[in-house]
């Protein structure tokens, strides 16, 4: 009878545990699917950054460029940035081609637009592909997480903001203006964190 229990308990119990182990897989892959923290990147000097070394630093991550009617972004992402750049935000910027050949330029073209245009003092990256087969590992897993909405990005200037341990928190589409109140909210409430 003893023997009966037992192996009743076990065809009850082993189910539960294989089921529970599964569950604690599947979080373990969705985690690392929201977290930037395992991508390296190229910045505009041709050096690679390994975005786990932006630790402890709120980020917004946008895809930028110099001939789109969203260009004047530029100018609410500096203002942004210089407000909350000492309490530990930062904007990482990649130039993109992608819609309609807005960004033709070189790394060197693009960096001197910026600064002379709109005094962009924040980081520039290496032009990258955010669409396609060629699409960056950063904007595969910007856009194909558990958090945000699943998609290409759809125009420049479309926002990511990223917490402070690197998960992928809040996506903002190009129509929201980088110093609008849902922008702003969002930073403040990752700075607090």
């Amino acid at each position: 009878m003893f023997k009966k229990i037992l192996l009743f308990l076990m065809l009850i119990t082993l189910p539960r545990l294989f089921a529970q182990e599964n569950i604690t897989n599947i979080q373990k892959e969705n985690s690392s699917m929201d977290s930037i923290n395992d991508i390296t990147v190229l910045d505009m000097n041709n050096k690679q950054v390994k975005l786990s070394d932006y630790h402890g630093k709120v980020l917004m991550i946008v895809n930028v460029a110099s001939e789109c009617g969203y260009t004047k972004q530029y100018a609410g992402l500096q203002e942004v940035y210089e407000k909350y750049n000492s309490q530990g935000f930062e904007i990482l910027a990649f130039p993109c081609n992608d819609f309609g050949g807005q960004e033709p330029g070189t790394n060197e073209q693009i960096q001197n637009f910026c600064s002379s245009k709109f005094g962009v003092t924040f980081k520039l990256f290496d032009k990258i592909k955010v669409l396609g087969e060629d699409k960056s590992p950063l904007y595969e897993r910007l856009t194909n997480n558990s958090v945000t909405e699943k998609g290409d990005v759809k125009w420049n200037f479309e926002k990511f903001l990223i917490s402070k341990n690197g998960k992928i928190v809040k996506r903002f589409r190009t129509k929201v203006e980088p110093t609008s109140d849902e922008v702003i909210t969002a930073i403040e409430r990752e700075l607090k964190k």
